[in-house]
């Protein structure tokens, strides 16, 4: 098999089945023991419930949402909760994720739980209703190996006072029962974290009661742990010695507070409720660090060498074009002859009139013009607002120059004059792919036969980036409209903005920065920042579904559907 073909064909499988989150801390799922059969009516009465709770908790105020589907005995209720600091797209894409992650986790049981960093999720064949007994709270306890180094004691007097006082604040100061709070004591005293929450629909009464029952594992917990937390489906509560959670602090322990006994109090010694000054506050991934009297004057020495070696070794790295990845072997040509004066691409496209632009973005706009060969072209005209620098540009288009591959659009200069930065392409007379398969007219000019010859394109110049050229290149940003139809509806991949190069031996890389395309991502990346070939794999196997279905598959958050293109998939592979 050709390995165009075995790419679509694993494209199509990993989308339909939605490919398992890659293993690591999360998620942590509890599976219960009664279980249902294979395309019964409980798995679609599952897979029903599944579909609309994630966009109705990311559109919910609270960020949580029940739902139910089917009749006894094959009724399925489902719970949804995303922590208190997320926003609509997180919440939406963890429960999105998480529902899809279940059946998989726990094959055919009626009773299943699963959690996230950023969210839960549990479908069941048993009701939890808010006014019932606590009891029913699944919980998972997790504790991190690493014991407190400075006074141990003192610690878990400290993580006690605190998760009393959050707990405190989340019962009684928010109606969304979520509190944050941090513990900074002084500063031989490490930092300590905590977040405490229920589900929206308890009374503050009954989620303090959960909470309390909960907090009797605090004492097992503990242990001189730096992090541990209890997660269950009504409330839970988590401790660290690095931020955790973004937003602000919504209560702090400040220096004098008393550290007393774990039981919990109806309000801290000093607490003191961050002001407005605080609000929004976000907390990047901090680098503990403990004072340490470096003994001799040789260790010193030693440490001041290595700070100096690092920093020539980055400012080296820096001049690299292409950082990680060396030029020794293949120089990458220069843009330099690349160049075209700005007079030409204003003649070409007329001034950049308005008549002849084809399309506009967040980068900026796109005009048609015509130089003066004759040659037809598609001048792709940055927005001043970009943050991309000059030189940063330079490098993005020596890559793109470096690839030549009939499936890929060819460029064919750039401008950078005048405070302008104008990338030129070939024009593509059909435009993207999606101004056609998603418009009910246009799709029509597309036979089986055409879609087919789209689709093993679009396939083969993702071989070429991936496997065939001087360079391996992951798009990351692989979308129908991003693929652009010649006069013989040959696909053409476009716009590398997002790519990002790999060294040959390269299997993944990882960003903290998820850019792209929200319902073109895949898990993996949209979760942890993960980005490999696999990736664009996702998004290929996306772009299949909507060739063949002619349908978006929207992001569920703001379309009036009640679900997703990838969800209705699943749901009829279930049937």
């Amino acid at each position: 098999m050709a390995a165009h073909h075995l790419l679509l064909s694993v494209a199509i499988v990993a989308v339909a089945l939605l490919a398992s989150p890659a293993a690591g801390v999360y998620p942590w799922q509890i599976c219960g023991s009664s279980t249902y059969t294979a395309k019964s009516q409980y798995e679609k009465n599952m897979y029903r419930v599944a579909a609309t709770l994630p966009k109705n908790a990311s559109q919910s105020p609270d960020l949580f949402a029940t739902g139910q589907a089917g009749a006894v005995p094959e009724q399925v209720w489902a719970i949804a909760l995303c922590r208190g600091d997320a926003n609509a797209s997180t919440c939406f894409a963890c429960l999105r994720q998480a529902f899809l992650y279940l059946p998989d986790a726990c094959p055919y049981s009626r009773s299943a739980t699963v959690f996230y960093d950023s969210c839960l999720a549990q479908y069941s064949n048993i009701r939890s209703r808010p006014t019932d007994d606590t009891a029913y709270n699944p919980t998972r306890p997790v504790v991190y190996t690493n014991n407190a180094t400075v006074d141990p004691a003192r610690f878990q007097r400290v993580v006690l006072d605190l998760i009393n006082a959050t707990v405190n604040y989340a019962v009684h100061n928010s109606t969304r029962l979520y509190a944050s709070g941090e513990a900074d004591l002084d500063k031989e005293f490490p930092k300590v974290y905590a977040w405490a929450q229920c589900t929206p629909d308890l009374t503050p009464e009954r989620c303090r009661d959960c909470l309390v029952q909960n907090m009797g594992y605090l004492t097992t917990l503990l242990a001189g742990s730096i992090g541990a937390r209890l997660l269950g489906v009504r409330c839970s509560y988590r401790y660290e010695t690095v931020p955790f959670f973004g937003g602000p602090v919504m209560v702090r322990l400040a220096a004098g507070t008393s550290a007393g006994s774990g039981a919990p109090a109806p309000a801290p010694a000093v607490l003191t409720p961050v002001t407005a000054a605080g609000e929004g506050r976000k907390y990047s991934v901090p680098v503990l660090v403990t004072i340490v009297v470096l003994p001799t004057i040789s260790a010193i020495n030693l440490a001041i060498c290595f700070l100096l070696w690092r920093r020539r070794r980055t400012l080296a790295q820096a001049s690299k074009p292409y950082p990680g990845y060396s030029t020794e072997d293949e120089e990458i040509d220069s843009v330099d002859s690349m160049l075209i004066d700005i007079s030409i691409l204003r003649v070409a496209t007329g001034d950049f009139a308005e008549i002849n632009k084809l399309g506009e973005g967040g980068f900026g706009s796109v005009y048609k013009g015509t130089l003066p060969n004759g040659e037809e072209i598609a001048v792709k005209r940055l927005s001043k607002s970009s943050t991309q620098g000059v030189e940063e540009l330079k490098n993005e288009l020596a890559l793109v120059a470096k690839l030549k591959h009939k499936n890929l659009v060819r460029l064919v200069g750039v401008c950078l004059e005048q405070q302008e930065r104008l990338l030129v392409y070939e024009f593509i007379p059909n435009r993207s792919l999606d101004k056609i398969i998603f418009d009910t007219e246009k799709r029509e000019q597309l036979d089986w036969g055409k879609r087919y010859k789209i689709i093993n394109g679009i396939a083969r110049g993702l071989q070429y980036l991936h496997e065939d050229s001087q360079l391996k290149v992951v798009h990351r940003d692989l979308k129908a409209s991003n693929v652009l139809l010649d006069t013989n509806m040959n696909p053409k991949i476009s716009d590398f903005g997002l790519a990002r190069l790999f060294k040959r031996d390269q299997t993944h890389g990882v960003t903290n920065r998820i850019v792209g395309t929200y319902g073109y991502m895949a898990p993996e990346y949209l979760m942890r920042g993960n980005y490999s070939v696999k990736s664009d794999a996702f998004s290929f196997g996306v772009m299949v579904l909507e060739i063949v279905t002619g349908r978006k598959n929207n992001d569920g958050y703001n379309s009036q559907q009640s679900e997703d293109l990838l969800t209705t998939v699943c749901i009829l592979l279930s049937i």
